[in-house]
């Protein structure tokens, strides 16, 4: 789901909340280290967010937030900020080329740069939280 995220209103708020919950609280982000991204440099994205993107001239780059049942990637067009919603039954994430992270839900893509190590350990701390929170599979019973 993309949304424009830029304004609090209610209604938005309550369709992430019910796609990914409520945000951690300040205890939970301290004991995992931190929930958010670095910043992101985005490399290939699909049509829809594309032509979010080209509507201005500045470097296109995103950011991840976790939540308890999936994440938030967040970008910015004009004077706009727009979310794609990711529960994490929807979230695939590839590691694909030398260090590019495929981000996929539906029909919707980003692929960004992972050049630097804190990039790579926030995907790996995503992807154990994931792993962690899934619900149990019919082949582990």
């Amino acid at each position: 789901m993309l949304l424009n995220v830029s304004y609090n209103d209610k209604k938005i708020r309550e369709k992430i909340d019910n796609e990914v919950g409520k945000p951690f609280t300040l205890k939970e982000r301290f004991n995992m280290g931190g929930i958010g991204s670095p910043k992101l440099f985005i490399t290939e994205t699909s049509v829809e967010i594309q032509n979010l993107l080209i509507l201005d001239n500045n470097l296109n780059s995103c950011n991840i937030e976790m939540r308890p049942k999936g994440i938030i990637v967040r970008f910015r067009s004009l004077l706009e900020t727009y979310g794609l919603i990711i529960p994490f039954y929807k979230l695939t994430i590839y590691k694909g080329d030398f260090a590019i992270y495929s981000i996929y839900r539906d029909n919707y893509f980003i692929k960004v740069k992972s050049d630097t190590k804190a990039i790579q350990k926030f995907f790996k701390k995503l992807l154990d939280y994931k792993a962690d929170n899934a619900p149990t599979s019919i082949e582990d019973l």
